[in-house]
């Protein structure tokens, strides 16, 4: 991983990190992790041996917990035990979705049903399970997130763009109702992030050539590339921003 800056206020926070053994979720992982933070993450299938991983290159082990997290009771017990290990989750992280390419003829009720629930239902319920133990705890860093898909009016997954304008609405209203609380709650929308998972289904020649004609950068993100802009977001160095987007992208959409 590239060096990031040092946050001295994460050493030993309890961080949650939703989808955090693959992908950009991986990468998160072990940005906190060598930041001395507590972290716990969850993850569909036995993440051990990733642990393992990160235990050998960081000196710190994460907690692997197996979830579903669009099984809401899973979902909150996962949190809980995370809590009993590391003590109040102070940073959420938001991370774990399914952007699976559909068109919207094709859609009927149970995927839909389903892309709701893995893309936003479990981060609302994410939320809100951590608020009352961050009230307690004086404040805490609430970090979701989105993506630039619906900034940039893309066809081919409707259901994913709709979850991540959603995404962006529960956000501001959350930052607003728990901001005399000393919550922050913020969005990261990253670009089109080269994940294994990226380039294996979806990253023809073609497409990642028109993308990098739309990016200002011309390189394509890797998932470490998310990772300094989410520790920013979780530390008290951005502890007067809440409600906001914060895009991560190469330069492909513009906001403000």
């Amino acid at each position: 991983m590239s060096e990031t800056a040092i946050y001295p206020d994460l050493n030993s926070a309890s961080v949650f990190i939703t989808g955090g053994g693959s992908g950009i979720g991986a990468s998160l992982t072990e940005g906190f992790l060598r930041q001395g933070a507590k972290v716990a993450f969850v993850q569909r299938s036995d993440a051990s041996a990733f642990a393992d991983e990160m235990e050998a290159a960081t000196g710190n082990r994460p907690l692997s917990l197996i979830c579903d997290i669009t099984d809401t009771a899973r979902l909150q017990a996962c949190l809980a035990e995370a809590a009993s290990a590391h003590g109040t989750v102070t940073v959420l992280v938001n991370n774990a979705a399914n952007d699976k390419r559909h068109e919207t003829l094709a859609v009927d009720e149970d995927f839909w049903d389903w892309s709701m629930a893995i893309n936003l239902k479990a981060y609302f319920f994410g939320c809100q399970a951590v608020i009352e133990g961050m009230k307690a705890a004086g404040g805490g860093s609430i970090i979701n997130m989105s993506s630039i898909s619906y900034m940039m009016g893309n066809a081919g997954y409707p259901a994913y763009t709709t979850a991540n304008g959603g995404i962006t609405a529960m956000t501001r209203s959350l930052a607003r109702e728990f901001g005399a609380d000393k919550i922050r709650v913020n969005a990261l929308a990253p670009g089109w992030v080269l994940t294994e998972k990226q380039l294996e289904m979806w990253a023809s020649p073609g497409d990642l050539a028109a993308h990098m004609e739309r990016m200002c950068l011309k390189d394509h993100l890797e998932p470490q590339d998310i990772v300094g802009g989410t520790l920013f977001l979780a530390s008290r160095a951005s502890k007067a921003m809440t409600g906001q987007t914060m895009v991560i992208d190469g330069g492909v959409v513009t906001t403000g």
